[in-house]
């Protein structure tokens, strides 16, 4: 018998996340509400896409310890663990090939793009996959509540230097 309520998702809902993973990537997610998602990539292969909107499934594992999985229209499909206690992320990415071979063609506010990614997508090549399997620190957190338009709103390359600290 869980010590928590597995379905209460109120302690994570609207937290806005910085998080740098141990390879160095630096990446910004806002849990909009209990399916959806924003997001933005800071550094990496796709350093200054961003997204919103990205529907997901979220469930809570643990007293601060939530889950969140999804697939991208790129194909690439994420699950996150996010331990707030703790202060500690581990995420898997699983990229297709064509995102590995041209990351370039995913860096944008996919929203836009999403008859592009597809086709992208389909046109693959989809193997093999690249699995990238990283612990990552969270650096800032702040709670932001439900479905906040304003939290991701801009390509990372238009935030300010200051970025998070000046929020």
């Amino acid at each position: 018998m869980s010590k928590f309520d597995k379905h209460d998702l109120s302690g994570f809902v609207g937290k806005h996340l910085v998080y740098t993973y141990d390879n160095g990537w630096n990446y910004e997610i806002y849990v909009k509400n209990g399916t959806t998602l924003d997001y933005r990539i800071h550094s990496g292969i796709v350093a200054d896409r961003w997204v919103k909107d990205q529907f997901a499934y979220i469930v809570r594992v643990g007293e601060s310890v939530y889950k969140i999985s999804w697939t991208e229209p790129t194909g690439t499909d994420v699950s996150l663990i996010v331990n707030l206690a703790d202060r500690l992320f581990h995420g898997t990415i699983f990229f297709p090939r064509w995102v590995i071979n041209s990351p370039e063609k995913t860096v944008c506010f996919q929203n836009e793009h999403l008859t592009e990614m597809a086709a992208l997508r389909e046109a693959g090549p989809a193997y093999p996959t690249e699995v990238i399997d990283e612990f990552a620190t969270i650096t800032f957190v702040r709670d932001c509540g439900e479905n906040n338009e304003s939290v991701i709103a801009c390509p990372a390359s238009e935030l300010p230097k200051s970025f998070p600290q000046g929020l």
